[in-house]
């Protein structure tokens, strides 16, 4: 039996391919941002109790973020301590994860757009990367917490108008205090400036707000996307998108492809049924 992960910041997809129906969710795990105790405690207290075996399990694919060659092995002795199974463990990229679910084994761009974003070019069996994501703080522009942190910032600098601010305070009941509160002395910033983002889904045609959304997503394809194609060396390829927040803005992603010559393929929420039909393919 196989066990896959498809793990953001945010949450995980937890999927046996010969049960696929059964779909379990726990909370982000990212080793850049968690330690060895605290992915075990995800894993002990919110996989175990719902995983119906870890015996019979012969294989088990991680795909998360942060998954770099350096921190994946904090990842895989995590599992291997918590589930106490033999089972070969392999600890790949999100990149990987979205490039097998979304494309399968054909070529094409492939960005992610969640809680970070990222992007790279998929081969069709081999990543071929050289734009880093730089996290919150330098990259992940067009991401959940990308346009939270330009959402926040854009509030409490004057640059939205007044209506826009009043109803952000009414609706998330936040304050200056407490924003800086959660972003500076809390774990996991990340998290929380991207559920702010939903204010933007929520007021996406005023125009102030449709005016930020579509500067953030440019601002993705001018960051990442348009330097991946340079490293190609090639004509644009399709871009195929992988992600919460490029599901719930297709609309303003496809407007900005769209103006800067690109096409876009494929946009799905999450590469977990995709990441199934991979595995079952190629075995």
């Amino acid at each position: 039996m196989t066990l896959i992960a498809d793990s953001g910041s945010t949450k995980t997809a937890w999927c046996i391919v010969e049960d696929r129906q059964n779909v379990i969710y726990t909370q982000g795990i990212n080793p850049f941002q968690q330690n060895e105790e605290a992915i075990s405690s995800v894993l002990h207290h919110e996989l175990l109790p719902s995983l119906p075996t870890t015996h019979s399990l012969t294989d088990i694919f991680f795909y998360g973020a942060g998954c770099t060659p350096e921190k994946a092995p904090i990842v895989a002795q995590a599992i291997r301590q918590v589930m106490d199974t033999t089972a070969r463990i392999h600890v790949e990229s999100d990149m990987l994860g979205a490039a097998r679910g979304v494309c399968g084994r054909q070529p094409g761009i492939v960005g992610i757009l969640g809680t970070g974003s990222n992007s790279c070019y998929y081969d069709g069996r081999d990543l071929h990367t050289g734009i880093p994501a730089l996290g919150y703080i330098l990259g992940d522009e067009g991401s959940g917490a990308y346009i939270g942190k330009r959402l926040v910032g854009d509030i409490f600098k004057h640059q939205l108008p007044d209506d826009v601010r009043q109803l952000f305070f009414q609706e998330t009941q936040e304050t200056q205090a407490t924003i800086i509160q959660k972003v500076y002395r809390q774990p996991l910033p990340n998290r929380y400036l991207a559920s702010l983002s939903p204010f933007c889904a929520r007021h996406r045609t005023h125009p102030a707000v449709r005016a930020l959304l579509l500067d953030c997503f440019e601002q993705y394809f001018q960051r990442n996307i348009l330097p991946t194609q340079w490293t190609i060396g090639t004509e644009k390829l399709t871009v195929n998108l992988v992600g919460s927040i490029a599901y719930y803005y297709q609309d303003e992603l496809r407007e900005v492809s769209q103006q800067m010559g690109y096409t876009i393929g494929n946009i799905i929420q999450s590469p977990l049924e995709g990441l199934v039909q991979y595995h079952q393919e190629n075995p």
